[in-house]
């Protein structure tokens, strides 16, 4: 891939995701923290987050796949999504969080997957090329992630909880950026296509496998993967205060620096994926990857011990590597390069989407089963079903997944 065209996608990644990653660790603690809101307040404003990946497939997709330049979309989506995310620094009233969720939402979650299929469209080999230029969204949430907690450490001027606001602000900084940015990327135009519905055409090819037993496991993984982003700072938070001063040095406060050691693990993970692709079949992978959403947690319910914990936290780079990165692979090879964004989108939809909405409640409902007050009180009751669940999906892929490998396309 020209050196030109690998610096414009990866920076793009970088700044996708270090707008993500500014504020996403976060939320429920800040929310919850400082803002004053119930868990039950916060499930919805995490369901409601999730609202924008069900309007990407029927809005982005089709304009992305029929209508529009990729770029140009991304550009202003980004541009007028900053100023939504802006505003959340600042609002303390639940219904107009929910609004301005709801908005920011529409707006930012399509871009997700059609960075995915803006790179996708301009590589000349997807197993060599996706994996060193997604990287970069790893790298550029890790050192939005270290760099927002250090400021929190070091701050005088914020407590811990009020000091979260400004994950926001940071977010809303480097989205104006990734607006101005997305002007410059490669020209991807859209494609005529067979069906005039782009989005119909990517559900007829879901109906087939592998699409067909990926799209179902991707519901529950999804719900597992909540459990992570939900709860996981708090844990950090209570646990890094009774371990040694170094942690905070290192990462940070507030439990979203230390929360970076999966994204320096997935970068691994990432960087060894056309090592991996080529030698393992898609369905091995998958299988790493559901392994070790288990494996994580585990650890973090019955083996709460500091070295424990670093490597179920590292263990995030298997769990996306493995399964969502190598999940979007298979979408990408196993459609027609007219309905790609489309596809995209629709995967999107259910993992970031239904997933997160159902998800979230269920992180939420099973958390106030194991809360007195306002603090969880069990963390091995709460992290053991997102355990066993990931014990189930590996089961499911076990048994439904086609084995061996696919043919490229």
């Amino acid at each position: 891939m020209p050196i030109g065209l690998n610096a414009k996608l990866s920076g793009m990644m970088f700044l996708q995701y270090a707008i993500w990653g500014a504020w996403l660790p976060l939320l429920w603690p800040y929310l919850h923290g400082h803002v004053g809101f119930t868990p039950g307040q916060i499930g919805n404003i995490f369901a409601i987050g999730a609202i924008g990946a069900i309007v990407a497939p029927l809005v982005a997709g089709q304009i992305a796949d029929r209508w529009f330049p990729t770029q140009i979309f991304l550009a202003v989506s980004h541009l007028v999504g900053a100023a939504f995310v802006w505003l959340l620094a600042s609002t303390t009233d639940y219904e107009t969080f929910c609004y301005y969720t709801l908005a920011y939402s529409i707006i930012y979650a399509p871009t997700l997957p059609l960075t995915n299929s803006l790179a996708f469209h301009h590589m000349p080999d997807r197993d060599r090329d996706f994996g060193r230029v997604r990287v970069w969204g790893t790298i550029g949430w890790i050192v939005v992630g270290i760099g927002f907690s250090q400021w929190l450490a070091g701050s005088d001027e914020y407590d811990l909880d009020a000091g979260r606001a400004n994950a926001f602000r940071l977010s809303a900084i480097l989205g104006w950026v990734m607006g101005v940015y997305c002007f410059l990327l490669p020209h991807t135009p859209p494609k005529p296509g067979h069906e005039k519905s782009a989005t119909l055409a990517a559900i007829l090819a879901v109906r087939k496998q592998p699409l067909l037993m990926l799209f179902l496991l991707a519901v529950p993984v999804s719900c597992i993967h909540q459990f992570y982003f939900v709860h996981t700072a708090g844990f950090l938070t209570n646990f890094q205060g009774g371990a040694a001063d170094m942690l905070t040095d290192i990462f940070g406060a507030g439990g979203g620096g230390l929360m970076t050691i999966g994204q320096m693990a997935e970068i691994l993970v990432l960087a060894s994926m056309p090592f991996l692709a080529r030698k393992l079949s898609r369905k091995s992978l998958l299988a790493i990857g559901l392994a070790a959403y288990a494996a994580r947690m585990a650890i973090f319910a019955y083996i709460p011990s500091a070295s424990a914990v670093m490597f179920g936290i590292a263990l995030h780079g298997l769990c996306f590597g493995c399964f969502i990165f190598v999940a979007f692979m298979i979408v990408d090879e196993e459609t027609s390069s007219d309905v790609r964004a489309s596809t995209q989108s629709l995967f999107n939809l259910v993992i970031v989407g239904i997933g997160t909405i159902v998800g979230s409640k269920v992180a939420t409902w099973i958390a106030e089963l194991y809360m007195e007050g306002n603090e969880v009180v069990n963390y091995a009751g709460l992290f053991s079903w997102p355990m066993w669940g990931a014990l189930a999906c590996l089961g499911l892929l076990a048994a439904g997944y086609p084995g061996g490998k696919r043919a490229r396309t």
